[in-house]
């Protein structure tokens, strides 16, 4: 079976670890793109979109941490 390529929300919630009402609350704010299924109400992320949502997360962790060391009173410039 090949890999989909729209995933449900539950199937988000539970490759980040996290409860359906997050990934809502994701889609809501517009953190995670999701494309709503006309007339039924229901949501799908694209696997590219999940991927792009998670890499995006890394580099935000990764410019916090540099302005964290950066910020350090042991930093040299």
């Amino acid at each position: 079976m090949s890999t989909p390529r729209f995933l449900k929300l539950e199937d988000v919630a539970e490759i980040l670890n996290v409860s359906v009402s997050q990934v809502k609350a994701l889609v809501r704010r517009h953190d995670l793109r999701a494309v709503r299924i006309p007339d039924k109400g229901i949501y799908r992320v694209e696997v590219t979109e999940l991927e792009a949502f998670i890499a995006r997360l890394y580099a935000e962790e990764a410019r916090q941490a540099d302005q964290a060391n950066a910020d350090s009173p042991n930093h040299v410039t």
